[in-house]
């Protein structure tokens, strides 16, 4: 029996596409065995400078550790860097970010062979989307779902439009029965995840993001569905009411920002204002009042002055509970790479500690509005730091359980400020 192992670098969408792919080698007679395998699957990852480095690194780490090993690599770095791949680095066998599902054919034919194999198609944006079948990504507590690939927004600071190609959604029906196949095998939770998840529908003619989550949470004895991110357009009044109404739609909602000043948003390409963040996130707030919003946030982009920076600042302040921060990273290729009065690392580094420090003022406000509540965890591990289980409630509070539980279970707990876990 030959067995196979996958290293994902990279997002949950790379992850999915993996065990999705395992799962094809499984039925292939395949096993997967991590001590000595017969074949290496790499899903790379190109979203930042660092991404691209550990995804060479690994490669040639893999090429090293096993000599006579099959080694695949694909995805967002292969696709972009495949020339110098092929050329520098010479893998087995060598995809971008289609034809994954062909990976299984190029590799029993490397086994026989010993042949090498490239598949790149340079017209990323020609892409329609590929089925991976009823595959999911789990971290074994929660599923993720893979419901759309690509992006059309250009943002000028994002390689990813040019790596994954345009937005192009799954069929409703095969995303229907992914994720009912799942609630049967007993998951709790599952995550909607994509490249651009609240695009989906956009190029589809009788379905929208809304109407998906509205036929999923039909779906009986799912407990929790959660959207991983969403766009503040993409957030309609039907969605809105559905967080409101809809007990196992998840009460949180990861909102990317990535800039609260008009100058640098339309530097960003982003599609809307400050102005309208803020109304939208008010909005939002004043129906469901104990939502989550959470967002991204990118510090230290080209022209981005001090009274720039305190506009994002207090912004943030302003609409909400946590912030993911990101020092801006030029990324070859891409609009903001070229444009001038590029930010100091040092000003970068400053500028995102005192984000982080406000998100941390942001969460505890924020988590300490539910002490002496009645919460549901969803029990993801035992942390041995802690010396207790911890899990993520609906609206995201990461809290500690004072009690033996089982991980991948709901436990109902009262929570106090010794079980809220810091940020």
């Amino acid at each position: 029996m030959k067995t196979f192992s996958v290293i994902n670098i990279g997002c949950k969408v790379n992850a999915y596409e993996l065990s999705a792919i395992s799962s094809l080698l499984i039925k292939e007679g395949f096993k997967e065995d991590n001590t000595n395998p017969d074949v290496v699957i790499i899903n790379t990852c190109s979203v930042t400078a660092t991404a691209d480095q550990k995804s060479r690194q690994h490669i040639r780490k893999m090429q090293k550790l096993y000599p006579h090993a099959v080694i695949a690599v694909m995805g967002c770095y292969a696709q972009g860097n495949h020339k110098f791949i092929e050329e520098e680095i010479k893998p087995t066998i060598l995809l971008g970010t289609s034809h994954r599902r062909d990976v299984v054919e190029l590799i029993n034919k490397a086994l026989k062979d010993g042949g090498n194999y490239k598949v790149i198609e340079e017209n990323t944006r020609q892409y329609e989307y590929e089925e991976l079948g009823i595959t999911s990504y789990t971290d074994n507590v929660r599923a993720f779902l893979k419901v759309q690939d690509g992006c059309n927004n250009f943002c000028t600071y994002c390689i990813v439009p040019y790596r994954r190609g345009k937005m192009r959604s799954r069929n409703k029906d095969n995303v229907i029965s992914e994720a009912k196949y799942l609630v049967e095998q007993g998951y709790q939770e599952i995550v909607l995840s994509g490249i651009h998840v609240g695009g989906y529908g956009q190029d589809l003619k009788d379905c929208s993001f809304s109407s998906l989550i509205n036929e999923l949470l039909k779906i009986p004895n799912l407990k929790s569905l959660r959207i991983s991110s969403i766009e503040e357009s993409e957030i309609d009044d039907q969605l809105i009411n559905l967080v409101k109404e809809k007990d196992n739609l998840a009460k949180h909602l990861h909102i990317p920002l990535q800039s609260g000043s008009n100058k640098i948003l339309k530097l960003m390409n982003r599609k809307y204002t400050r102005e309208q963040f803020i109304s939208r996130v008010k909005q939002i707030k004043s129906l469901v009042p104990n939502v989550m919003i959470s967002g991204d946030v990118i510090v230290g982009f080209p022209h981005e002055t001090e009274e720039d920076f305190m506009d994002s600042y207090h912004l943030c302040e302003e609409c909400f509970d946590m912030l993911h921060v990101f020092p801006f990273s030029a990324r070859p290729g891409t609009v903001a790479t070229r444009m001038d009065e590029q930010i100091s690392p040092e000003v970068k580094k400053e500028r995102s500690k005192r984000l982080i420090a406000l998100s941390d003022q942001l969460y505890e406000k924020y988590a300490n509005r539910f002490i002496g509540q009645e919460i549901s965890v969803l029990v993801e591990k035992y942390d041995e730091n802690l010396q207790a289980y911890v899990g993520h409630t609906s609206n995201y509070l990461e809290v500690k359980i004072p009690k033996e539980s089982k991980v991948g279970q709901f436990e109902t707990i009262i929570l106090t400020k010794e079980l809220i876990v810091s940020k």
